[in-house]
């Protein structure tokens, strides 16, 4: 009973976490690991139990939602799927130490990303002139692996790319990352499905729990400032990562 309810309030409180700053997997990981989960089954139960919570944080914003600079709807579509399978893929043969070691490593690098955005926007001059569709590909591409691979952060590191691609209002940032979100972790989960890597009595019971925070949580961030929520981003990416090398 204890594991149950420990679940369920990790994933409730993740899917709000993802529809208003990204890091849901910082709770849901730990909570399935300390109820006796391996790390790699673990991320990809987790992955599973937040995907109805990223569909629930996308439909909150839909008044918002609209694609970066360089990218159409379309290809941002096309690019998540193809980067969630291949990271997804990846996953099923990294070794539970390997994955535990680079964890912590790549939750710092996408909170200073992000923590930097407007800087490095202001400097790369995306904020005036926009983002080619060859780079802003590649970048989606990227961040797509990244999520199929370790949701951990992705929404923080979502946020990042769609700020050094000149997009400027951050409810619409928020939408199109729950969007991203939900398409690359779709395809990711049919791959850690096939692959024997799912828990899935653990991830059925959070999958409640995840939607309704998803969806109260999109609904809260809308009224939200946006510099509480930018600095809530940042604070969220440095605890957790704290966290994590502290465990190890």
């Amino acid at each position: 009973m204890f594991d149950t309810a420990l679940l369920l309030a990790a994933a409730f409180v993740a899917g709000a976490l993802n529809a208003v700053a990204g890091g849901g997997s910082f709770l849901t990981l730990p909570a399935l690991v300390f109820t006796g989960v391996p790390p790699v089954v673990a991320n990809a139960t987790g992955t599973v139990a937040l995907l109805p919570g990223y569909m629930a944080g996308a439909w909150g914003f839909r008044e918002d939602m609209a694609p970066p600079p360089g990218l159409s709807m379309r290809a941002v579509v096309v690019l998540s799927l193809i980067g969630g399978a291949a990271g997804a893929a990846l996953l099923l043969v990294t070794p539970d130490a390997v994955f535990r070691k680079v964890v912590p490593w790549l939750l710092l690098a996408a909170t200073a990303l992000f923590a930097c955005g407007p800087q490095l926007r202001q400097w790369a001059g995306s904020g005036r002139h926009g983002a080619s569709p060859g780079k802003a590909g590649l970048g989606m591409l990227a961040v797509a692996g990244y999520g199929g691979y370790f949701n951990g952060g992705l929404g923080i590191l979502l946020l990042a790319l769609f700020g050094l691609l000149g997009q400027t209002r951050l409810n619409a940032m928020n939408g199109m990352k729950n969007l991203v979100s939900a398409l690359l972790t779709a395809i990711s989960v049919a791959i850690y499905a096939a692959g024997g890597i799912v828990q899935w009595p653990q991830a059925l019971v959070m999958m409640v729990a995840a939607t309704l925070g998803g969806y109260g949580g999109a609904r809260l961030a809308r009224r939200l400032p946006a510099p509480v929520l930018r600095w809530g981003i940042v604070a969220t990416g440095l605890v957790m990562a704290v966290l994590f090398f502290w465990k190890q």
